[in-house]
C-alpha cells in the first residue's frame, strides 16, 4: 500500500489547518489534519462546518463495514477507503491487522497505537539503503527495543514481525518471546545488535512458531544452542532460514536439525549455512521430502560417486521443490545432481556462486519453468543467451559481478530481451553498454517495472559511438511505461533526466550515481515525476538549487538521499526551516570541506526530531 493515508484528510472549513504527510507509513496513510486555530464564523463557515460534521460519520453501519473490509487485502483500497470519512477511517483503523512502516522514525510507536488496535503483523525497515554500503554511520539507530515495549502493551496478538536494516537487541528478542504467545514469524534482515542468546529466547519460547528467517544479519556468536533450543515437544515450523549465519555448526547442532526436521511436517523452506556437508544435506532432505524451497549448505565436499548417487536420489524425491538456492562454494562435478530438481524450478539463485559458463549453461536448459534467476556475470554473454535460449518465462533476472572488470555485455542484455519477453525486473552488471542494446531491449521487453543497469566503471560511454547514455534510458522511459524503479549508469547529461521526467509516469525509486551536468536535471525530476517516493543521489553535481526545486515536492515522498554532491549546509537549513515536518539530517564526515554537506538524508515524519542520533549526524 502506497503512503495515502494515515488518518482522515479535513475538508476545507472554518479553521485553519495543515495538511501532514505521513511518512514512510505504506500501509498506514500519508496525510492527516491538525487544527491549528479557528477563524472568525460566517455563513460559509457553517455550511463548510455542517458538510464537515456529515462527512465524519456513516449511515452504513460500522459492523457491515468491518465485514466488507475484510475482502480488501490491497494496501491501495484500505487507504481509499480511509479517505471516505472520519468513520470509515475509524474502522478501517480498528480493523487493520498488518501495517508496514518504510522508516522507523516516520512516526512513533504511540502514534501507531492510536492509528491501529489489532495489529498481528508489522514490517518496519530502519536505517538507509546505503548503510549496505557502508556510508552510514554504524551506529545510525533504528533501535527496535520502544516499539517492541510499546506493543506489548498494545498488540498481545501480535504474530508477526519482518525486520529490515534495525538494530534488535536480546533483550526485544526476549521480550517478545515472552509477551507474545502466538508469535508465529520473526524475520530479520541486514539487522545488528543481537546474539545467539537472543535466538535461543525465541526458539525455546515461542511454541507457535512457524518461520524464523534470518538474512545477512550481524549476529555476536555467543553460545551455540539457539539451534538446540526448539522443544522436543515443537512441531509448527514452515519455514528455517539461515543459510548467512556465520557462527559453526557443530555435530550436535545438525543432529538437533535433524530431529526438528524429521518432526516438522509442515517444513516446506529450509535455508543452511556454509557449514551444512552434503551428507547431511541428504540425511535431512530424507526426513524433508515436501520442501518447496531449498538453500544448500556448502556443495563442494568430496563424495565418493555411490554417494553423489544417493544424493541425487534423494533429491529427485523432492517432487515439490520450486526454488533452489546455492549461496556458497559449487564443484562443478556435483551439478549433475541437480537436474533431478530443475523441471519445476521457478526460482534459482546462483548469486554468489562461481559456475563455468559451460556448466551454467547445462544446468538452466534443465529449468524451462524458471520464472526468476540471479547468477553472477562470469557466466557471461554465453550463459545468459543459454538462460535466454531455455528460460522462456523468465520474469526476473539479477546479474551479479563476479570481479572487478566484469564479464557481461550489450550481448546479453538483447539476448535476454529476445528470449524472455515477459521480463519484469532486471538488475544487470556489466562492462560495457550500448544505447542500441538498450533501445533494443526496451522495445522487446516493453512490461519492465523495474530496470537497474550498473556498468561496473563510472562515466563508461556507448562502447560503439562514444555517446552519452542519454538515448538508451530515454527509449526505456519511453517504452517501458509500467516503470516503477530505475537505477541510471554511465556518462548521462542532462538529456536523460529531461526523459525520465517526461515519461517515467509510474516510476517510485530512482537511483543516481556518477551522473548529470548541472542542477536542471534533478529539477526535471522532481517536476517530472509525480509519484516518486524514493531519491537517491551520490557523486552527482547538483547543488543547492537542485535540492531547493523540490521543496514542497519531498512531503509527499518517503525519502531523498544525497552524498558527495555540491549541497551546502545553508541550503540544507532553509529545506528544514520551510518544511518543519521533514527531518533534515546530515551525516558529519572530517574529510569533507567545511562549507559542503558530505551526506543528507531528509525524510518526512509526524514525529518530529529523534532523540537517539549519534553525535556523526545533526538534525537540522
Amino acid at each position: 500500500m502506497d503512503d495515502s493515508h494515515f488518518g482522515y484528510k479535513q475538508k476545507k472549513n472554518s479553521k485553519k489547518t495543515l495538511q501532514v504527510p505521513r511518512s514512510d507509513l505504506t500501509e498506514v496513510g500519508s496525510a492527516t489534519t491538525i487544527t491549528v486555530g479557528a477563524t472568525e464564523s460566517s455563513p460559509e463557515n457553517a455550511k463548510a462546518e455542517e458538510e464537515e460534521e456529515e462527512m465524519s460519520t456513516s449511515s452504513f453501519p460500522d459492523e457491515v463495514l468491518e465485514h466488507v473490509l475484510v475482502f480488501l487485502t490491497r494496501h491501495e483500497d484500505r487507504n481509499a477507503v480511509s479517505q471516505v470519512c472520519k468513520a470509515w477511517c475509524s474502522t478501517e483503523g480498528a480493523s487493520r491487522k498488518k501495517v508496514f512502516i518504510g522508516n522507523c522514525y516516520a512516526l512513533s510507536p504511540e502514534d501507531l497505537v492510536r492509528r491501529f488496535r489489532k495489529i498481528t503483523t508489522l514490517v518496519m525497515k530502519g536505517r538507509p539503503r546505503f548503510t549496505d554500503f557502508g556510508l552510514v554511520p554504524h551506529n545510525w539507530g533504528a533501535h527496535m527495543y520502544p516499539w517492541i515495549r510499546t506493543m506489548a502493551l498494545h498488540y498481545p496478538g501480535l504474530e508477526e514481525l519482518r525486520l529490515k536494516r534495525m538494530t534488535v537487541s536480546d533483550e526485544s528478542l526476549e521480550m517478545i518471546a515472552r509477551c507474545f504467545s502466538s508469535f508465529r514469524a520473526l524475520s530479520l534482515t541486514s539487522c545488528d545488535g543481537f546474539s545467539t542468546d537472543g535466538l535461543a529466547h525465541i526458539t525455546r519460547h515461542c511454541g507457535n512458531l512457524a518461520e524464523l528467517e534470518l538474512q545477512e544479519n550481524e549476529i555476536d556468536f555467543r553460545s551455540g544452542d539457539w539451534l538446540t533450543s526448539f522443544p522436543d515437544t515443537y512441531t509448527s515450523l514452515v519455514s528455517l532460514n539461515f543459510a548467512t549465519v556465520r557462527p559453526t555448526v557443530n555435530f550436535v547442532d545438525v543432529d538437533a536439525l535433524e530431529r526438528l526436521v524429521a518432526r516438522c511436517p509442515l517444513l516446506r523452506k529450509l535455508k543452511l549455512n556454509k557449514e551444512i556437508t552434503l551428507k547431511q544435506l541428504q540425511r535431512l532432505l530424507l526426513r524433508a521430502p515436501n520442501l518447496v524451497d531449498l538453500g544448500t549448505g556448502s556443495y563442494s565436499y568430496n563424495l565418493s560417486w555411490a554417494q553423489l548417487s544417493e544424493l541425487q536420489t534423494t533429491l529427485a524425491r523432492c517432487k515439490d521443490l520450486r526454488s533452489l538456492s546455492i549461496i556458497w562454494d559449487v564443484a562443478a562435478m556435483f551439478v549433475r545432481t541437480l537436474y533431478p530438481v530443475c523441471l519445476n524450478l521457478t526460482t534459482l539463485n546462483l548469486s554468489d556462486v562461481h559456475l563455468p559458463t559451460a556448466d551454467f549453461a547445462k544446468l538452466i536448459s534443465h529449468c524451462p519453468k524458471l520464472q526468476r534467476l540471479l547468477v553472477q556475470d562470469d557466466v557471461g554473454d554465453k550463459g545468459l543467451q543459454a538462460a535466454a535460449r531455455y528460460c522462456k518465462d523468465l520474469r526476473e533476472l539479477r546479474v551479479f559481478p563476479a570481479r572487478d572488470d566484469g564479464c557481461a555485455t550489450e550481448e546479453g542484455l538483447v539476448a535476454i530481451s529476445e528470449g524472455c519477453p515477459d521480463l519484469r525486473k532486471i538488475l544487470y552488471f556489466c562492462k560495457q553498454m550500448t544505447n542500441a542494446a538498450m533501445a533494443t531491449f526496451a522495445m522487446n521487453c516493453q512490461n519492465l517495472t523495474h530496470f537497474r543497469l550498473a556498468i561496473l566503471k563510472p562515466y563508461e560511454r556507448d562502447c560503439v559511438t562514444q555517446e552519452p547514455f542519454d538515448e538508451g534510458f530515454g527509449a526505456v522511459c519511453r517504452e517501458c511505461k509500467d516503470l516503477e524503479r530505475l537505477a541510471l549508469s554511465g556518462f548521462l547529461t542532462d538529456k536523460t533526466f529531461e526523459y525520465i521526467g517526461q515519461f517515467a509516469k509510474k516510476l517510485e525509486t530512482l537511483s543516481v550515481a556518477f551522473a548529470g551536468e548541472t542542477d536542471l536535471g534533478m529539477q526535471y525530476i522532481l517536476a517530472g515525476c509525480t509519484k516518486l517516493r524514493k531519491l537517491e543521489i551520490r557523486d552527482c553535481p547538483f547543488g543547492d538549487e537542485a535540492l531547493l526545486a523540490g521543496i514542497r515536492r519531498y512531503l509527499t515522498m518517503r525519502s531523498l538521499w544525497m552524498s558527495s554532491c555540491r549541497i551546502t549546509r545553508l541550503g540544507c537549513q532553509f529545506l528544514a526551516e520551510k518544511n518543519p515536518h521533514l527531518n533534515v539530517e546530515i551525516i558529519k564526515d572530517n574529510e569533507a570541506p567545511e562549507q559542503l554537506v558530505e551526506k543528507l538524508y531528509v525524510y518526512r515524519t509526524i514525529a518530529g526530531h529523534r532523540n537517539d542520533a549519534p553525535s556523526s549526524v545533526e538534525t537540522l
